[in-house]
């Protein structure tokens, strides 16, 4: 039987077989009348167009340029104007229509300052707007469409968009209902609400794949961002590990965010957007390094807006949380050694009397030896002051509301991966071994290999947030987490080793390279990635693996698009810091009724150029695959719920029919 098996053809024994769930089911239901309805109801549902989805991957905190891209939703919103006003509007007119559904504030602001008659011009936008909005709502059903309106405006905006065609003086009525929102003073507000609905209406769902913190100054804005949207998955990269385990309270941590904060001089987000107290590390940085130039902790951005005190005191910041890190990450070594990580720990294989290291068997010259926290003969044990810095900046962390709510939300919303409509979303890369093949690695006495190794890894990074520090397994998961950020075999990281201390204190740049998984070697063939999508349950011949994690570096000619269209790299570079290497600013891609289609965006001037001159993010869109037949609800996930939905309803009616479960009118 399937969802489109009539009742009357549904045999007694298949309804006895489930009577207790619709005995359950009829109190929701409880007449033939109800329950035909609601079927009705989603078999129109099923023939709706599939709603639009969005991809974005590695924001690294880039607020500006995720707001832009989330607002005029990677250009569906202006391809959407142009094709409903191509003929009507001017160029300039489209632009400016466009820039007051994204920046509906700031646009405002612009407009009152130029506009001679403001009611003339609010009476005209608003019927634009309108317009828009409708165009949009049409592939949903009025009740989605309800349940996605603020309680404000909610009935005035309905009206507006199902007005009668058939209704005499339609405009002039249509126009009434305006006007007197102008009179009335609400116009902006309702501008604002319009806006809004626009950018919710353009997306039904939003993908986030992975690292959403570090290097831009505003992870917090996006986070609050993100927190807007109720249709969002979040597949987790290693620098979103790396704030989940932080404010999880581990040490080791809370020193990565510290450090990398401090390397892109963006420990405002620190200290402004989440409240987190950096005096007792600053005091204690300025005290240790007094005198120490600190050259090699020249943060990478930022440089030009800090007086030389500031600077002087950033970098000697930058180095004490460094060497704390390197202390408590060789802590973490040392006590895991099924991690396979010892030629990691690094400072016990210094000469301190030297001034040399030695990595993988070579001794190298420190461009920095000036240690004076560490203790040769137990170079990982933290000095009481760092010991009392640590323990500070932990509750500081803990205490952050803020802080928590985000990660919180992080946990909620994301996962290792997801499978979603026929793709298969995961941040960085699937272990393999050299051959190709899954690789097999041992965790706890168990030999796991793809899903199912990921699978643990879900369960393991969630139990490091939500256990008990009293339970004797937080400190152990905890450890664990910080081996999703670095480990070899780590899902999110991908490579072999991270060279944090390479890149910092040895001159010689082979130290510096980071051996990429097999993965990295093999996306481009075929038969493997459709391997892996079998792995993960998705259909190999027509699923898509879409990754982020490593930048594609356009400007040397390298194509996101592998393995026959099977997989999408759509990490482009809307991180700032990467952005001399990719050659473009960010990949997003678009999934909507028609196909997947690849967005290239260029860099993104900002949110007062937009405003002020009408400047768009110059994208350019390009249709990786197209069906022939235009997906409707019916072809996805969710469309398989309703399916599963409809035969229960059926199977009620069957009950109805033959007096199994009896009518409640």
């Amino acid at each position: 039987m399937n969802y489109k098996t009539h009742p009357r053809d549904i045999p007694p024994a298949a309804v006895e077989k489930e009577i207790k769930f619709l005995q359950l089911l009829s109190k929701q239901f409880p007449s033939i009348e109800s329950a035909s309805t609601e079927i009705i109801n989603l078999e129109a549902i099923l023939n709706l167009p599939k709603g639009t989805e969005h991809f974005l991957s590695d924001i690294h905190g880039e607020y500006e340029s995720f707001k832009h891209i989330l607002s005029n939703a990677s250009g569906v919103i202006r391809r959407r104007i142009d094709e409903i006003f191509g003929r009507r509007l001017h160029k300039m007119e489209r632009q400016q229509l466009a820039t007051l559904v994204y920046y509906p504030k700031g646009r405002l602001s612009v407009v009152k300052k130029k506009e001679k008659n403001l009611d003339d011009w609010y009476l005209h936008n608003l019927i634009l707007l309108i317009e828009i909005a409708r165009n949009l709502a049409s592939k949903y059903t009025r009740s989605k469409i309800r349940k996605s309106l603020p309680n404000d405006f909610q009935y005035i905006i309905a009206e507006l968009l199902n007005v009668n065609e058939n209704l005499i003086d339609k405009e002039a009525y249509f126009e009434a209902i305006l006007k007197s929102i102008i009179d009335l003073e609400r116009a902006d507000d309702f501008i604002y609400t319009l806006s809004e609905l626009i950018q919710h209406l353009a997306i039904d769902r939003l993908h986030i794949v992975g690292d959403i913190y570090d290097r831009g100054p505003s992870a917090d804005k996006v986070m609050d961002e993100l927190l807007k949207h109720n249709a969002v998955d979040i597949q987790w990269g290693n620098h979103d590990m790396v704030w989940m385990g932080a404010a999880a309270g581990s040490l080791a941590y809370i020193a990565i965010v510290i450090r990398i904060s401090a390397r892109y001089d963006n420990l405002d987000t620190l200290e402004d957007g989440y409240g987190i107290n950096l005096h007792p590390l600053l005091n204690f940085a300025t005290e240790i390094y007094e005198g120490d130039n600190c050259a090699l902790f020249t943060p990478k951005s930022g440089v030009d807006k800090l007086s030389g005190k500031q600077l002087e005191a950033l970098k000697q910041v930058h180095k004490a949380i460094s060497i704390i890190q390197f202390k408590l990450e060789g802590q973490i070594i040392q006590r895991n050694a099924e991690f396979g990580m010892a030629d990691r720990s690094i400072l016990d294989n210094i000469d301190y009397d030297k001034g040399t290291v030695i990595i993988e068997g070579s001794t190298y010259p420190l461009l920095d030896h000036y240690f004076p926290t560490i203790d040769p003969n137990d170079p990982f044990a933290l000095t009481k002051e760092e010991q009392e810095v640590m323990v500070k900046l932990q509750e500081s962390f803990l205490r952050s509301e803020k802080l928590q709510r985000h990660i919180t939300y992080l946990y909620n919303k994301g996962s290792m991966y997801l499978k979603y409509n026929g793709q298969l979303l995961f941040h960085g890369a699937i272990p393999l071994s050299q051959d190709g093949t899954l690789k097999r690695i041992q965790w706890n006495g168990k030999i796991l290999k793809g899903k199912e190794l990921l699978d643990y890894f879900d369960v393991l990074a969630r139990q490091a947030y939500y256990l008990s520090p009293k339970s004797k397994h937080k400190e152990k998961s905890l450890d664990i987490l910080w081996y999703l950020w670095c480990g070899p075999d780590s899902p999110l990281f991908g490579k072999k080793k991270m060279a944090t201390f390479e890149r910092y204190f040895i001159e010689d740049v082979k130290t510096h390279k980071e051996e990429r998984n097999p993965y990295f070697n093999y996306r481009d063939d075929v038969k493997i990635v459709r391997e892996i999508l079998s792995e993960f349950d998705v259909d190999p011949l027509s699923g898509h693996i879409v990754n982020g994690h490593v930048p594609v570096k356009v400007s040397k000619g390298e194509n996101p698009v592998k393995a026959d269209g099977q997989l999408i790299v759509i990490d482009g570079g809307m991180s700032k810091a990467y952005q001399k290497v990719t050659g473009i600013a960010g990949y997003t891609l678009i999934y909507n009724s028609y196909g997947l289609v690849l967005v290239a965006h260029h860099a993104f001037d900002s949110q007062l150029a937009a405003i002020s001159l009408g400047k768009d993010m110059v994208s350019e869109a390009k249709y990786l695959m197209k069906t022939a037949r235009r997906k409707r609800v019916s072809d996805t996930d969710i469309g398989e719920k309703l399916k599963q939905q409809i035969m229960d309803l059926k199977l009620l009616l069957a009950a109805y029919h033959y007096a199994f479960v009896k009518e409640r009118k």
